[in-house]
Formats: C-alpha cells, structure tokens, sequence
C-alpha cells in the first residue's frame, strides 16, 4: 500500500475514533450493544488525555508520511489536526485536561440520557 494513502486511513481511523470517544454514547439509545465498544474507548481517551500520553496511531501516522516523503510533525493528534482550529497558540497540559474535562461531561449527559431510556 502506499505510504501516503495508509497515513492518510490512519489519521481517518484515529478522527473517528476520537469521535466515537467523545460522543459514541449518544448512539446507545439505539443500539445499547455498542456500550462494550464505547467504554474502553472513552477509558482510552481520558487515559490519553490525562497522562499526558501520546496514542500509538500518531506515530505510526508520522511514519508513514515520513516513509511517504512527506513531512512529519511533533506531539500529538490533537495537537497537529484539531489545536490549529480549537486552540491556535499549541496544546498544554491544561488544554489537555480541558479535553478530558469535556469528553466526561459529554458522556456523562449521554449515559445519563441512554439510561433514561431504559
């Protein structure tokens, strides 16, 4: 495969996974199945966010467009795709926790919804 199209699918596969992080709760009125997918996911993102770790997709995606001679960037997915447009002065420990902060409330309103349904 090329290097530049697997970086592109990874950096796809790692934005939807932080949106079915942050809001994947939202689909369990509908299929409640997705509750054993979605935990671990959610567990993930604020894991990530609060140690102040680096997800294994973000460097594999660097290597594959380094490998792509393309060029690569530092830190981390969100700070590469989504800081520009959120936060444009760089991603800090309190943005993170921020993050994390918002992905909680988010699915804390999305649990408490999914579990009136019930």
């Amino acid at each position: 495969m090329n290097p530049a199209l697997a970086a592109d699918a990874v950096m796809l596969v790692h934005f939807a996974f932080i949106l079915f992080a942050l809001l994947g709760a939202a689909l369990l009125v509908r299929w409640p199945w997705l509750i054993w997918l979605h935990i671990p996911a959610l567990a993930w993102g604020v894991w990530i966010e609060l140690s102040g770790g680096l997800c294994p997709l973000t460097p594999l995606e660097i290597e594959l467009r380094e490998k792509a001679g393309q060029a690569g960037y530092r830190g981390g997915f969100i700070d590469h795709y989504l800081t520009p447009i959120i936060y444009p002065e760089g991603l800090t420990r309190g943005t993170q926790m921020q993050f994390a902060a918002i992905l909680v409330a988010v699915n804390l309103f999305f649990y408490a919804r999914f579990r009136q349904s019930r």
